[in-house]
Order: C-alpha cells, then structure tokens, then sequence
C-alpha cells in the first residue's frame, strides 16, 4: 500500500480505489497527547484541503485537512472513546476515515515517504 503526505502533515494510504487518511507522526510529536478527535461523518463529500476532523491536545487544537478527494465511506469511530489511538499509533490505528471514489491523480501533489522525510528536515 502506497503512502503519501501533505506539507500540513495528513497522510494518505491508497489501496486499489479506496484510501485512509490520517495525521502523520511528526504532526502528533508537535501536538503532544491528543485528548479529543473530531471525525467526518459517512457519505461526507470532500476535496483537496476540506477539513476532515479536528484533534486536541492539552497544548493546542489542529484541524486536519483532506490530502486527497473523496466520499467517507468508513470513520474509525473508536476514535471517539479513545482519541488516544491518535498519539500512539498515529499512522496506524490512529486512521481518521477512509473513502472511495478517489482522485488518483491528486496524489502527484503529495510527497512519499523518503520525500516527506526529507522536507521535514527543512522544519
């Protein structure tokens, strides 16, 4: 499964016409212990750059945008009984939705791996 990255830190993994998005580690390194998330709800339209949630730690509050367009088709609703799952696997079981009807070419906007790697060093 590719993976990618915004510059405002949300990643995207693409699995066939379907990804999951999420926040990336560094983001959860800056934010601290999240305390709160917001998920979208199924059905929920989005394009590049619409909000899909908002996460809160005792240190701030970060809206998280969409890196990619799409209909939520899934919410990891265990996120709001342990929005905890956020801190301690943040690209893993800390997934906020997933969605179909995806726009593959957006992914040409956003950086992989080894290039998210490396414009974090420019932070």
């Amino acid at each position: 499964m590719a993976r990618y990255y915004s510059k405002t830190h949300e990643w995207v993994s693409v699995d066939g016409d379907e990804a999951i998005i999420g926040i990336s580690s560094y983001a959860v390194e800056v934010l601290g212990d999240v305390t709160y998330a917001e998920i979208p709800q199924e059905g929920t339209d989005l394009i590049v750059g619409d909000p899909v949630g908002v996460v809160e730690s005792v240190e701030e509050s970060r809206e998280v945008y969409s890196p990619i367009s799409g209909t939520v088709i899934e919410v990891n609703s265990c996120l709001e009984d342990d929005p905890g799952l956020v801190s301690g696997d943040p690209e893993g079981k800390g997934w906020f939705c997933k969605l179909d009807n995806i726009d593959l070419d957006e992914l040409d906007d956003l950086m992989d791996e080894a290039a998210y790697a490396k414009y974090l060093k420019t932070l």
